[in-house]
């Protein structure tokens, strides 16, 4: 039997493989996924599971899962992952801001947001932060308050401070210097 499928009909019926797994680590589980070749979400778990997945290990999840293991044991400080941001102008922008952040560092939101040519958007910073989908690979958890002090992170307040301590992040000096500039 042979099918005639018109172009229009062959765009119907692209497949796209979305595939997840959720991985155990000390500080945390991860479900982390992919769309296509490219890593799409690394939440924090247990999640919701975004509509069109199926539980599967694949290799770029397993290389992903090794990375992060690397990261967490302090061998692995820049992440080599094909990336998919699935999200508004101004939340792509941020999160791309974002990944320039160099490890053991810290920025605070005003920074980004002049990063990103947008100074007075601190807080949309924030909410753009809050709904990274990719946590750690890409690094919210390094933006801070302007004062140096940890401010809202999605895997909480003490999984954001471990991530800071673990990379030697410099936000205790941060919020010492602006103690004293404020005397």
């Amino acid at each position: 039997m042979i099918f005639a499928i018109t172009k229009k009909q062959l765009l119907c019926y692209t497949f796209i493989m979305k595939k997840y797994f959720i991985y155990q680590y000390k500080l945390c589980n991860l479900f982390i996924a992919e769309e296509n070749g490219a890593i799409c979400f690394v939440l924090f778990s247990p999640c919701k599971i975004p509509v069109g997945f199926e539980k599967g290990e694949t290799p770029l999840l397993k290389k992903a899962a090794k990375q992060i293991d690397e990261y967490f044991n302090k061998k692995r400080q820049i992440f080599d992952l094909p990336l998919v941001l699935h999200g508004t102008d101004f939340q792509i922008k941020d999160w791309k801001a974002l990944q320039k952040i160099p490890y053991g560092r810290t920025l605070s939101y005003g920074e980004i947001a002049a990063m990103i040519g947008k100074p007075k958007a601190c807080r949309a910073v924030g909410m753009a932060n809050n709904r990274n989908p990719i946590s750690i690979v890409i690094p919210c958890h390094r933006v801070i308050g302007h004062d140096g002090s940890l401010t809202g992170y999605g895997g909480g307040l003490k999984l954001k401070q471990k991530l800071l301590d673990l990379e030697n992040a410099s936000y205790v000096e941060r919020k010492a210097r602006q103690a004293k500039q404020t005397r």
